[in-house]
């Protein structure tokens, strides 16, 4: 009868651990999913970008400062993302984000640009993209709210430090872009 209940308690003892894991492993798979949403959706910025210069370019031929700015930050955070470090990324990312809005405020002074075709329709691209982003971007964040959670619960927690999981970083816009009022200079 002892050997049966002592059975028994190594059973559920052994089916609450692979449970624990297997709901670890699950969180984390979620997380690094949401990742890779981020990134095909900053892949699709990236192939945009080039577009929308060369079509403001055609109008707005003077401002080369400001699409050279543009160019850069994208090669930037094109650079950040092969880094693998999330601030660092998280800082290229909001620099081009500040300077996709330069681009946008060069159609207000440019009828002609703003008329465009190409222009508005690389416009709503460019937008719709952005809205894809920062859907990706929250969906990332819960994940890695979830996650962390999970590694942070008794008795997961002791459970997941044995094992060595860590947790994920949020992203985070930082609040200078945010405030960063667009600037268009003649």
């Amino acid at each position: 009868m002892t050997t049966w209940i002592i059975l028994g308690i190594i059973v559920v003892v052994a089916g609450a651990i692979v449970t624990m894991y297997n709901g670890l492993i699950r969180a984390k798979n979620r997380v690094d999913e949401a990742w890779s949403d981020i990134d095909v959706q900053l892949k699709r910025r990236y192939d945009l970008i080039p577009n929308l210069v060369e079509t403001v370019k055609g109008y707005a031929s003077h401002e080369q400062v400001t699409l050279e700015k543009v160019i850069e930050a994208r090669n930037s955070a094109m650079a950040a993302q092969k880094t693998g470090d999330l601030a660092t990324q998280q800082q290229a990312e909001n620099t081009l984000s500040g300077t996709l809005k330069s681009i946008f405020a060069l159609s207000e002074n440019y009828p002609d640009l703003k008329a465009n075709q190409n222009f508005l329709e690389l416009q709503r691209e460019l937008t719709d993209t952005e809205d894809k982003i920062q859907a990706s971007r929250r969906f990332y964040n819960g994940n890695v709210r979830d996650f962390n959670t999970k590694l942070q619960v008794f008795p997961t927690n002791i459970f997941a430090n044995m094992l060595g999981f860590k947790d994920y970083k949020f992203f985070e816009v930082s609040n200078e872009a945010e405030k960063a009022n667009v600037k268009v200079e003649f």
